[in-house]
């Protein structure tokens, strides 16, 4: 688990926001970023902020319950971050990504409460996970306004021992996360390509490209 500063929180922030506003994984207000701090609180995004032109001024405290620390609106999705910090002590950044390939995977199969990844070399960027020759299982839950409904539909399948350190909501996004921002950038940008290249297998199959 990392733990850091607030000032350094706000500026690794700030920069995860550009990069994944870059790929495309963050339009017009979607996603929400945090880090756990040195004092025990969290450090999120501001409620309402397009990701790509976040200022350090965007990035804010909150306690471990979600509440506000200096009087700004966090994320509504707040809630899911302190979840993860509550459930993987060793958690020290959550990242949330809206690609479209993330979102298409998840509405395009609507009974599916999950997806397999399997015998992909990209498996080997999660941690501890030393072969492709494996496979693991990417949770999908619907989506609700009610972050609690989220919270307990998703809770005891990120407990199983297999689980990866992510999960899709459907139709919304990417949740994941990691020891330090630089492991949370991993876990997401591998689970991203792993999304796209499921969907291009299956375009291929069917005999389209993606």
């Amino acid at each position: 688990m990392a733990s850091v500063p607030f000032p350094e929180a706000r500026r690794t922030i700030v920069a995860v926001g550009r990069w994944l506003d870059s790929k495309g994984w963050a339009p017009a207000t979607a996603g929400n970023y945090s880090m756990r701090l040195d004092d025990g609180s969290f450090a999120v995004t501001v409620s309402g902020r397009h990701k790509g032109r976040l200022t350090e001024d965007d990035v804010m405290r909150v306690d471990a319950a979600g509440m506000s620390l200096d009087g700004k609106k966090p994320s509504a999705e707040t809630a899911l971050h302190m979840a993860v910090y509550r459930d993987f002590p060793d958690a020290g950044a959550v990242l949330h990504s809206h690609s479209p390939q993330a979102v298409g995977l998840s509405r395009a199969f609507p009974a599916a409460t999950g997806w397999t990844l399997a015998q992909h070399e990209m498996l080997k960027v999660y941690p501890g996970i030393p072969t492709h020759d494996t496979s693991r299982t990417l949770p999908i839950v619907d989506n609700s306004q009610d972050m609690a409904e989220i919270e307990a539909a998703i809770a005891p399948r990120l407990l199983d021992g297999d689980a990866l350190p992510a999960y899709l909501i459907r139709g919304h996004g990417l949740y994941g996360w990691g020891r330090d921002m630089a492991e949370a950038e991993r876990v997401i940008e591998a689970t991203e390509w792993l999304i796209a290249a499921e969907l291009a297998e299956i375009g291929f199959r069917n005999g389209s490209s993606m």
